[in-house]
């Protein structure tokens, strides 16, 4: 009986390991980007090019070629991403110019952009209803929390060692050239079947929800919250790199402490959403960040080398639970178009948010600068929750779309 269940626990696993190598090279940005800027002799505006340019690329993806899961295919949507995330990591290790480096991690955002819309599609595919599409988005983004963890950690050991980082993404093309195979050996669950009126994917359909107040909504919620979490880890090295406290040892590993906070708050989400509504627990969660952040408003580095790596516990929920919800609004076979959208406005906001940080950072001369546009976001990012629990605005969607069954 059991092997029945083994293409469906195969094609979980891929799913997991593929964010994990995901947040493997995105989340190490920041333990790279001071490498740079010493290597190159870069500007904080021009280093975060390395981290808002495969962002812009990623939403470009989502965007224009999101469809592609609904429409081509979710097995050979993955199977190309990864094809091309494999190539242009081999290509580190022959590349020493940052323009060169920027090229390559813009290709790798398209990459990500394809692989991960095929991903977030499938999990439709393989849940029974929205709540247990909840849970496997954040048991997904688990996975990605714990790559995050391996990613800076492996940065920061081939530093130690003097060996270049750009081995980094050595590392992850080998593990991608792995989950590639698989990907084309895995027997994939066939999505829903399309209704006799219901239209084909095309970018039509990506270009519709654009005007949908369900995928805008959730998409700018997503967008606050990731401003806010990208924050941390693109520019909080940077800024307890001036930290001279009694704290040294937890300002060294505040980025590693802050990964590892978020990836155990996203194991536990299973959990609070079993004894909490998610309209509360987002609620409760936002309410942490924004205390997080105005209490580096008020305490200075002092009291951020504390306050943001336990922001990572109360971001930990949020980015997976509203991208289930936001996707569970529509019927399955529109979920790769949706997931394009809210994709599009998650790697916006995590190419402009860092961006804009550095340059404010830059025209004041101080990196915390930045730090209190990320604060606002927060604090917006609390009244849109407030607003969500008092008013619950998805409630119809989510009721109509609940069976989310093949």
């Amino acid at each position: 009986m059991n092997r029945t269940h083994d293409p469906l626990q195969t094609i979980r696993w891929l799913t997991y390991m593929m964010f994990f190598m995901f947040a493997m090279t995105s989340d190490a940005v920041g333990m790279i980007i001071p490498e740079l800027i010493e290597e190159f002799n870069l500007s904080m505006t021009q280093a975060s090019a390395f981290h808002y340019a495969p962002m812009a690329l990623i939403a470009f993806s989502g965007l224009f070629l999101g469809f592609l899961a609904d429409s081509f295919g979710r097995k050979q949507t993955i199977m190309l991403g990864l094809g091309i995330f494999t190539i242009c990591c081999f290509l580190f290790a022959v590349s020493s110019s940052f323009s060169i480096f920027v090229v390559l991690l813009s290709c790798i955002g398209l990459a990500i952009g394809l692989f991960k819309t095929g991903a977030l599609a499938l999990l439709g595919d393989i849940s029974k209803n929205n709540l247990e599409h909840t849970k496997t988005m954040n048991l997904v983004e688990g996975f990605f929390g714990v790559g995050a963890i391996v990613g800076p950690a492996l940065v920061s050991f081939l530093i130690t060692q003097k060996v270049s980082w750009t081995y980094l993404y050595v590392i992850a093309g080998v593990l991608c050239l792995i989950l590639t195979l698989i990907a084309w050996r895995a027997d994939y669950p066939k999505p829903k079947k399309l209704e006799e009126h219901a239209k084909p994917a095309s970018l039509a359909t990506t270009m519709s929800m654009m005007k949908n107040p369900y995928a805008l909504g959730f998409s700018l919620a997503i967008a606050l919250y990731v401003a806010t979490e990208v924050a941390i880890y693109v520019w909080m090295p940077t800024l307890l790199g001036d930290y001279n406290g009694p704290w040294q040892l937890l300002a060294t590993y505040a980025l590693t402490l802050f990964f590892i906070l978020r990836a155990a708050g996203r194991f536990l989400a299973v959990w609070l959403l079993n004894h909490l509504s998610w309209q509360a627990a987002m609620l409760y969660l936002s309410l942490g960040i924004a205390l997080c952040y105005l209490g580096l408003i008020f305490g200075g580095v002092d009291w951020a080398v504390f306050l943001l790596p336990l922001s990572g516990l109360f971001m930990s929920m949020i980015y997976p639970t509203l991208n289930s919800k936001g996707i569970s609004c529509f019927a399955v076979q529109q979920h790769g178009a949706v997931a394009g959208v809210i994709l599009f406005f998650t790697a916006l906001s995590a190419a402009a948010g860092p961006l804009l940080m550095g340059v404010i950072s830059d025209y004041f001369g101080h990196i915390r600068y930045g730090f209190y546009l990320a604060t606002g976001f927060a604090c917006i990012l609390f009244l849109a929750m407030l607003y969500n629990y008092l008013r619950n605005p998805a409630e119809q969607a989510l009721a109509q779309h609940s069976a989310l069954s093949h």
